[in-house]
């Protein structure tokens, strides 16, 4: 189906930033893989392309566009050529609305140019070796000094994405006392330099997928924290972190149906190419309605993300509208790209292959940024269940 979402300065936008992936990322991204993140001046490449600026407002070094069309086109085209930007997506989509709503415009004059360059690469932390979802339960604590000017944050952060490069990192702490009655209350946000004395990064995680983006852990050892790093209103972080929800469920939602997109093209030009028992595999039945399944399954998931993306730009987006999408379009890329994968035969396993590098990338967008059993949760709650 004929697909209206873009205009012709996201399709300018998509054909600038097509021709620099090819040529500046999937000649090397298998040695980003191995090293665990790209080289750090690749950021600031992004940086100069306009790509973490676009929503940074023009006063500040950025495009200042509102529509979030633009995110969407880097996430098709990362997807279409088999490979990620590293933290882009996180740094941008994830980080920014904090500044952008909660941050002073002194800390914007000090923190967006250097982010809209790529001079300031961002990281958030909130997830710790004890709480994942669980977030009212956060043990990572910042006091107040005698005199007032600074916290002291001591505590541990895992799963952080970004995390090893990071330049600031978002931290989610507790300023007061934890409150059995109230377990919401008394966490802020602090915007720690990673350059502080007692900041530490610990392992960088192996994981199976998304090996192109660092994930870390980090430790607070008497950290001192300027109270001018504070984010927002003390105590107020709990409601901070649920403000940017429904555009970070969007996000995935995203991702995933793009990489769905990006499998159902490998399978389809790998079956034609690919002969056995002398003739293409795209010439058994099985092939052909294995893959009617794939591209009907797609188009469902393409036509929702569109709309999630229509409604978040006209800010009418809820929190269950995102959950849905989250959940149908990322349990949708996974049964797709399982079924590409399987037309691959063998060398669908292979990881020189896009396809296997989607499979391992894909499934944790059912985990991050809720699970979907919590999607399900919340669309139950929005029935009245």
């Amino acid at each position: 189906m004929r697909r209206t979402v873009f205009n012709e300065d996201h399709e300018a936008f998509r054909a600038t930033l097509r021709d620099f992936i090819e040529k500046e990322v999937v000649p090397v991204h298998h040695e980003w893989e191995e090293q665990g993140h790209p080289p750090r001046d690749f950021y600031r490449r992004l940086g100069e392309l306009g790509v973490l600026g676009i929503q940074v407002p023009e006063e500040f070094g950025g495009a200042g566009e509102s529509s979030f069309k633009f995110a969407a086109v880097v996430s098709e085209e990362s997807a279409r050529a088999g490979v990620s930007l590293g933290n882009q997506s996180v740094h941008t989509n994830l980080i920014l609305p904090y500044f952008m709503k909660y941050a002073t415009e002194e800390q914007k004059r000090r923190w967006l140019p250097g982010f809209a360059s790529g001079d300031l690469m961002t990281a958030i932390g909130m997830t710790e070796p004890g709480t994942g979802s669980d977030l009212a339960n956060i043990q990572t604590r910042a006091e107040l000094s005698a005199d007032g000017a600074h916290y002291v944050l001591n505590g541990a952060k895992t799963f952080i994405t970004g995390g090893a490069l990071a330049d600031l990192v978002l931290v989610v702490a507790r300023t007061t006392p934890y409150d059995p009655e109230n377990r919401r209350a008394g966490l802020s946000i602090l915007c720690v330099e990673s350059a502080s004395e007692g900041f530490a990064v610990g392992r960088k995680l192996q994981k199976i997928g998304l090996k192109a983006s660092d994930t870390a852990e980090l430790s607070f050892t008497d950290v001192k924290v300027p109270v001018g790093d504070l984010l927002g209103e003390e105590g107020a972080g709990f409601s901070y972190l649920s403000h940017n929800l429904a555009q970070e469920r969007l996000t995935i939602a995203l991702n995933a149906t793009s990489t769905a997109v990006a499998a159902l093209r490998f399978a389809t030009e790998y079956v034609k190419d690919r002969t056995v028992f002398g003739k293409p595999v795209a010439h058994f039945q099985n092939t052909k309605f294995v893959l009617a399944e794939c591209a009907t399954d797609v188009e469902a998931a393409q036509l929702m993300a569109d709309r999630a993306l229509e409604l978040h730009d006209e800010g009418e987006l809820t929190v269950a509208d995102a959950a849905k999408a989250k959940l149908f379009c990322t349990e949708t890329a996974g049964r797709v790209i399982d079924k590409c994968l399987q037309l691959h035969g063998g060398y669908g396993y292979v990881t020189e292959y896009p396809i296997a590098r989607l499979y391992a990338d894909t499934r944790v967008s059912r985990i991050f940024g809720g699970t979907s059993e919590v999607m399900k949760t919340i669309i139950a709650k929005s029935l009245g269940l």
